[in-house]
């Protein structure tokens, strides 16, 4: 059993357009120096190995932005970096972003001699109008085909899709989803469509450019999703992934489990131990300046932070709370030397059970799939005094 697993971010923070529900730290450039960048991103790897140097790691991930815009060679000397910085896993998992238009989908065979063994895929729909609302720059047709060659490529693979998009029927969903399952394989990432701001569509929500699904049918196609998922074998491990038994995003799940984490790129976050301590970490948002300080410094790391026991409990319920298997009461106590119970509104966690929303099985504290309809709301209500 490792004692100490590690995940290992790598954030390209660059696309070729931006999406207008997309509040990531991407941005859209005309040129991007791929050495420099390569190189910057190796100097902040080994900057935070030396901060947290004994570890093992578990998982890598190559987020964005657009990673599968980076050359395969870049991929690969990170990959390899990081095997030598750190001991690897002997069942690493080595995931890469990538969007399903064809110039990326042709280069998932050099992704795989590079080291990557599992793809996530950006699909959002199925259906071409949807595509064009959602501001992407694929096909449905070109959607399939990337999806069947990192079928074919990849012994693991996932897609993402957007619903409870503006007039969309439980039948549309429904129909949806069936093409997606004939596709998919032992993971998919099914997201509720929301508004976030500063993005193109919370100005457009703001101005009546669209309405979105009400809180009935919005219920409706969740419960939907979960049952039809569960009809295929797809577990809903969190509240929007499902996935086989033994084929969930590990990456992921360490951060829902609180896990250690490194990020290195333009405004990724970390969360890893340091002589006992549990520290916070986040980088430099704007490429630019990222670039520019790691460059003359070795990183461009611009908060460095303990973690104080609020801010742990409200982190660990957060994303506990998203898991299907909830927070578990030993191991948080393990994990962060607390006692859960005495850190939430023992009260509000009862009235919630009482509600149907929580379920508590004196080892573990858990949303029910209703309750996973208001986690924002739980969590809040749960963490007040």
């Amino acid at each position: 059993m490792l004692e100490k697993p590690l995940a290992v971010y790598i954030h390209w923070p660059f696309c070729l357009s931006k999406c207008p529900y997309c509040d990531f730290n991407s941005h859209v450039r005309d040129k991007v120096e791929q050495e420099r960048w390569k190189n910057a991103l190796l100097r902040e790897l080994a900057y935070m190995h030396s901060h947290a140097p004994d570890f093992t790691v578990t998982s890598i991930f190559f987020g964005g932005g657009t990673p599968s815009l980076m050359p395969a060679d870049t991929v690969e000397a990170l990959i390899v970096a990081v095997g030598k910085l750190w001991k690897n896993a002997d069942d690493i998992e080595i995931t890469l972003e990538a969007n399903p238009t064809s110039v990326e989908a042709n280069s998932f065979a050099d992704f795989k001699r590079a080291g990557v063994n599992r793809v996530s895929l950006g699909v959002q729909s199925l259906r071409d109008n949807e595509l064009k609302f959602l501001g992407r720059g694929h096909s449905a047709g070109e959607a399939i085909r990337a999806i069947e060659l990192a079928r074919k490529t990849f012994d693991r693979y996932s897609f993402d899709l957007i619903y409870a998009r503006p007039n969309q029927t439980l039948e549309d969903w429904d129909n949806e989803l069936s093409e997606a399952l004939q596709l998919a394989g032992s993971h998919l990432s099914l997201y509720q469509l929301t508004i976030e701001e500063n993005t193109a569509f919370h100005h457009a929500y703001a101005k009546g450019g669209f309405v979105l699904p009400d809180e009935e049918l919005s219920e409706a196609l969740y419960r939907l999703t979960e049952e039809k998922m569960c009809l295929h074998g797809l577990t809903p491990y969190e509240v929007s992934n499902y996935a086989r038994i033994g084929q969930e995003s590990r990456h992921n799940l360490s951060y829902w489990r609180g896990d250690s984490y490194i990020g290195v790129g333009a405004g990724a976050h970390g969360r890893i131990n340091v002589n006992g301590k549990r520290v916070a970490t986040q980088t430099l948002k704007s490429p630019e300046r990222w670039l520019e300080n790691v460059e003359k410094s070795g990183n461009a790391v611009e908060v460095w932070q303990e973690i104080t026991p609020e801010i742990e409990v409200e982190e660990r319920v957060m994303m506990g709370l998203r898991l299907r298997d909830g927070i578990n009461y030993r191991d948080f106590q393990i994990q962060t030397g607390l006692d859960l119970e005495k850190h939430i509104n023992l009260s509000k966690r009862d009235f919630y059970i009482g509600q149907g929303l929580l379920e508590d099985d004196k080892n573990a504290l858990k949303t029910t799939l209703k309750g996973r309809l208001l986690l924002n709301k739980l969590t809040a209500e749960l963490l007040t005094g």
